[in-house]
C-alpha cells in the first residue's frame, strides 16, 4: 500500500544520555522500539546513537495526529523507562499535528522542552506498509 496522504508527521527526537547510563538508555529504546513494532501506530521507528557525544537520535512516522494520541495512550510505561536514563535536547515536528498535539508538548506534562515545528511544504513516500494481520502488498 502507498501512503499518500499529506497528513503525514515526522518527530526527530535528539537525546541527551546520562552519564552511566548508556547500558540502561540501550535496554529502555530496546524494548520500547519492540513495543511500538508489535502495538505501536506508527508507520516507521529509527533510532540512531552517537556514543562518542553521548546522544541518540529517534525518527518516528505517523500517518496522523489520531496515531500520535494512540501512541501516547499506549506506550506511556516505555517513554518513562526510556526518559530515566536520558534527557530532550531537542525535539522537531515535521508536518502538521492537531493543535491538541502541539498544546500537550508545550505544557509541563507533555514535556518541558524545545521543538520546533516545520509544516510540510511538498513530497512523498513509497512505504510498504501491512496493518495488523494484513501482507504488505
Amino acid at each position: 500500500m502507498e501512503i499518500t496522504n499529506s497528513s503525514t508527521i515526522l518527530f526527530r527526537n535528539t537525546m541527551r544520555i546520562t552519564d552511566g547510563h548508556i547500558d540502561g538508555f540501550r535496554h529502555a529504546i530496546a524494548q520500547a522500539v519492540a513495543f511500538a513494532q508489535e502495538h505501536g501506530p506508527q508507520l516507521m521507528v529509527e533510532v540512531f546513537i552517537d556514543e562518542e557525544r553521548m546522544l541518540a537520535h529517534s525518527f518516528q512516522l505517523y500517518r496522523d495526529s489520531d496515531a500520535i494520541r494512540a501512541h501516547w495512550r499506549l506506550s506511556d510505561p516505555y517513554i518513562r523507562e526510556v526518559m530515566e536514563h536520558c534527557t530532550v535536547q531537542h525535539f522537531e515536528i515535521f508536518g502538521e499535528p492537531d493543535h491538541d498535539i502541539v498544546a500537550a508538548l508545550k505544557t509541563p506534562d507533555g514535556g518541558s522542552f524545545p521543538f520546533t515545528l516545520s509544516p510540510r511544504l511538498a513530497g512523498f513516500n513509497h512505504l510498504e506498509v501491512a496493518g495488523p494481520g494484513e501482507s504488505p502488498s
